[in-house]
């Protein structure tokens, strides 16, 4: 099985209808997110980058309404957390997925998938990226607005 859901209880809470200003954003220590993979406006805040004693990505991404990633695999697990906000994930060859505040997907190596924020607001989640010695990313195309409307 390609896809686990689950559901984290007593880590994080968080209201999924908070909207923040530009100002507090910046405040929270969000960058930018690269342009080149995403559609929309992504920002990010690195935790942890591997080095030679950490095998491991750590990073939180605020994904703007509608902002979604171009299709991508991992050459090991990525496991997100769903913080706060409606998050669409799907899978190439199946349909768009809901997930909610409190909830994790783990994908699987080499699984082709997109992720992203609702229409309806923002959508933050932990991103963990496992043995970072075999890659981090490898990006592709982006997501039609068909596919991410589950069309």
């Amino acid at each position: 099985m390609a896809l686990s859901i689950g559901k984290v209880i007593g880590i994080f809470l968080f209201q999924s209808d908070i909207m923040y200003t530009e100002k507090e954003i910046t405040e929270m220590g969000y960058q930018p997110a690269p342009e080149n993979y995403f559609t929309g406006q992504a920002l990010l805040k690195t935790y942890v980058n591997p080095d030679e004693k950490t095998n491991a990505y750590i990073g939180e991404v605020l994904f703007k309404p509608k902002t979604r990633t171009k299709w991508h695999t991992h050459a090991s697990n990525q496991i997100l957390l769903v913080r706060e906000g409606g998050c669409y994930y799907q899978e190439e060859g199946k349909p768009v997925q809901k997930i909610k505040a409190g909830d994790f997907v783990n994908i699987m190596p080499e699984v082709k998938h997109w992720h992203g924020a609702s229409p309806d607001g923002i959508m933050i989640h932990t991103a963990i990226g496992l043995n970072a010695e075999k890659g981090l990313v490898n990006w592709m195309e982006p997501v039609s607005d068909e596919a991410y409307n589950g069309k």
